[in-house]
């Protein structure tokens, strides 16, 4: 535990002196460090080995003295460790890519996006940058909620060390419709999904093991503390697998096969804008098309229909059929 921790402390010095115009006393650098890390303490003799490891590294970190004291900040080696060529196209799928991940603005990974863009600007010549602003022109990104996750900033560092630590996190997390109650979790990772960020945890109370790994939504979170306590991660989870079965972000062991029967136009929507990578549509004879697509939910089924009208019907299993039932009853009542 103490190399790993070691290791972060080590990396995150690199983002302070890597932001830090001025440099940073060692002072400076430790109370960051307390902050970001959620440390209690850190003696200022730590900081010093850790900044002497990394010049033993080979980075490029050097001192001077002002009036407020001896300052450490990376030397030019390490403005630029990597001298890269870039094309107009590859600046047009980089601010694309900037644009989509609005709703990261103001957490610690907006930061090292903005700063790298912020680079290539400065490096790239006025003809290039012409060429790409005038192309730019062409393209535009919208549709993405307006939302932030700025004030989650402190629970996010939280989590991301919980996570690389293999520590259990004590959370006040408010459900729709529940009041806020105060939950153990323990983290694996975080998943963005429809510019909403999801922590990846399983839920200790849970003894059924195909129930307890469980996605919470950050936006819920009220407050989040990593205790001094540990978990040992099951190696058996595979995240990237497991937050793939379905269509939405609900979790769970396999995913339920629902088969929807689709008019011609529908079709021809969920063909254009696939539902799942492991979708199939199967042509009748009668004109319609039957989708077979994997769920978790009914309620990842339940949106998708709906906004497709009278021209989706789902077939089954029968505990779709009737969520969906159910809510255009309800609709019918009102309207």
């Amino acid at each position: 535990m103490a190399r790993n921790e070691q290791l972060i402390r080590q990396h995150k010095l690199l983002q302070l002196l890597e932001m830090s115009r001025f440099g940073k006393t060692l002072d400076e650098l430790r109370d960051d460090l307390v902050s970001d890390l959620g440390l209690t303490t850190l003696h200022e003799r730590t900081v010093r080995r850790d900044v002497e490891a990394l010049q033993a590294a080979g980075f490029d970190i050097q001192s001077e003295t002002l009036e407020r004291g001896k300052v450490f900040k990376l030397g030019r080696n390490n403005k630029g460790v990597h001298e890269i060529g870039i094309s107009a196209t590859e600046l047009i799928a980089l601010s694309i890519g900037r644009e989509l991940l609005y709703p990261l603005l103001g957490t610690q990974y907006w930061r090292g996006i903005e700063t790298f863009w912020n680079k290539v600007r400065e490096v790239i010549p006025d003809g290039v940058f012409e060429h790409y602003d005038r192309y730019r022109k062409t393209l535009y990104v919208f549709g993405s909620p307006n939302k932030t996750y700025e004030q989650h900033e402190g629970m996010l560092k939280t989590l991301n060390r919980a996570i690389l630590e293999h520590r259990v996190v004590e959370i006040e997390y408010a459900s729709v419709g529940k009041p806020v109650s105060t939950r153990r979790i323990e983290p694996y990772g975080l998943a963005v999904y429809q510019s909403s960020i999801y922590v990846v945890a399983t839920a200790p109370e849970v003894k059924e093991p195909s129930q307890r790994l469980r996605n919470w939504k950050l936006d819920r979170f009220r407050h989040a503390v990593a205790l001094d306590e540990y978990f040992k991660p099951d190696p058996s989870i595979e995240l990237a697998d497991r937050l793939g079965r379905g269509i939405g972000i609900f979790s769970g062991e396999s995913p339920t096969i629902v088969h929807i029967r689709l008019g011609e136009r529908a079709a021809a929507w969920v063909s254009e804008d696939p539902w799942h990578p492991e979708q199939r549509m199967e042509l009748q004879d009668d004109g319609t098309s039957i989708l077979t697509v994997p769920a978790a939910h009914p309620r990842e089924v339940l949106p998708k229909v709906l906004s497709l009208g009278v021209d989706a019907e789902v077939l089954e299993p029968k505990e779709f059929r009737d969520a969906v039932a159910e809510a255009v009853q309800g609709m019918a009542a009102k309207y």
